[in-house]
């Protein structure tokens, strides 16, 4: 049975590992021309998506890349002394597995993993997908495939040609969130720096094996702004204009706009869909159920989601029809806490008030100061996400004795009818 997924970031390559040891042939197609290095934010992998990647036997070398951020400073906007934090107490506070990671680093080691067994082509994007499964690209040939997954974020090219707009479905949180890349002029290794003030939060970190810094920007906005999603000149623009006069170390930051190498801005914004599901196609991840950049867990959640999909596809023996329902009520729990737990993120995260900047500071240097037994119940009765992550619970499906034997190419290949394996 032949399978083709658009994207190649983290859904993507999680979703090929385990189509492929279920025995289904599988073709990955990314619009990148080589695989994504472009800077990316670190992202947190939760105790299920961590228990999912050590099956996969990527779990030392995540490991070996974790950022090792374990300190946080905390500047107040018009307050003159820094709160410090253990950040390591609030981590273990939170859950009982967890890891900070580069999303380029993940990406990386997935497409490792996967790249073997399944087949990746780079440079080239669906165009149309048919009801009977053909499917049309920039530059490769039409093919035919019994089945095709959006696996390709936020702004999904699959969940546009076969849902409809994006605007149908999205619903802005009230924020945007913009990152770059910059020289680590303050050498961070393991220490996050934090401006906080009402409407706006600005932070630098440095990872131990990165040779830079990132910048991490989160502001709110009572209505979202005019501003394509690729319109990088613009993009910085609004954020200048957002964190202008904040603290000369964020002025200092800003000043790398017009030199960073990597920029990346967009709404914080959820994906509210009945179904991720149609016909032959359904999507996985951001793509269908995004809570969030940056506020909802959405690299866990996608981890996740990839395996369930490929999980119950086996399950089902490849019947979509019964499959992709399954996949759905599986996931549809978990989708409906990660909203909740965006939204009650981005309050904390972005405090709307100075008395909501000083509780943010306060409420988490007291977290960081208790025993691990207090701060763990603290910070469970305060935040959604440590109850969300810490009760997530997935099946474990077992792989058939066999595996794939090979993948299906988009080149050399007309694709005059279905594969069945």
């Amino acid at each position: 049975m032949r399978i083709l997924v658009s994207g190649a970031s983290v859904a993507g390559p999680v979703l090929a590992y385990w189509l492929t040891k279920h025995g289904f042939l599988v073709t990955v197609v990314e619009r990148a021309p080589t695989p994504r290095k472009t800077g990316g934010h670190a992202v947190d992998l939760f105790r299920p998506a961590m228990d999912i990647s050590e099956r996969m036997g990527v779990l030392p070398r995540v490991e070996e890349r974790a950022t090792g951020t374990n300190r946080m400073t905390v500047y107040r906007e018009g307050a003159r002394r820094p709160v410090r934090v253990d950040l390591s107490k609030i981590f273990s506070a939170t859950s009982d597995r967890h890891i900070e990671i580069m999303r380029d680093d993940l990406s990386e080691l997935y497409y490792d993993a996967a790249r073997d067994a399944a087949e990746f082509i780079f440079g080239d994007s669906i165009t149309a997908i048919s009801p009977d499964g053909e499917v049309r690209f920039e530059n490769a040939a039409p093919r035919r495939f019994d089945l095709v997954v959006g696996a390709d974020g936020l702004h999904s090219n699959v969940r546009r040609l076969v849902f409809g707009d994006e605007s149908r479905f999205s619903a802005f949180i009230g924020a945007y969130l913009g990152v770059l890349s910059l020289p680590n002029v303050s050498a961070l290794d393991g220490e996050l720096l934090i401006h906080v003030g009402a409407g706006r939060t600005a932070g630098m970190y440095g990872a131990r094996h990165l040779g830079d810094a990132r910048a991490l920007f989160l502001f709110r906005s009572e209505r979202e702004l005019v501003c394509h999603h690729h319109d990088a000149p613009r993009q910085k623009e609004l954020l200048r204009g957002a964190f202008d006069g904040m603290h000369p170390d964020v002025d200092r930051w800003l000043d790398e706009l017009d030199r960073t190498p990597a920029f990346y801005f967009d709404s914080i914004t959820q994906l509210r869909m009945d179904t991720w599901s149609r016909g032959r196609v359904t999507l996985v991840g951001d793509a269908g159920y995004c809570p969030g950049p940056a506020v909802g867990g959405s690299t866990s959640l996608a981890v996740v989601g990839a395996y369930v999909l490929a999980g119950e596809l086996a399950r089902a023996g490849g019947d979509h029809e019964r499959a992709f329902p399954a996949y759905e009520r599986t996931m549809a729990a978990h989708v409906r806490g990660s909203r909740a737990a965006a939204l009650s993120a981005a309050k904390t995260l972005i405090p709307t008030s100075r008395l909501g900047v000083q509780a943010l500071a306060q409420g988490t240097r007291l977290i960081s100061a208790l025993p691990a037994g207090p701060s763990r119940a603290l910070l469970r009765l305060t935040t959604k996400s440590a109850r969300l992550y810490n009760s997530m619970i997935v099946d474990v499906y077992p792989s058939p004795p066999t595996t794939s034997r090979g993948a299906a190419g988009l080149a050399g290949d007309s694709g005059n009818g279905v594969g069945v394996e």
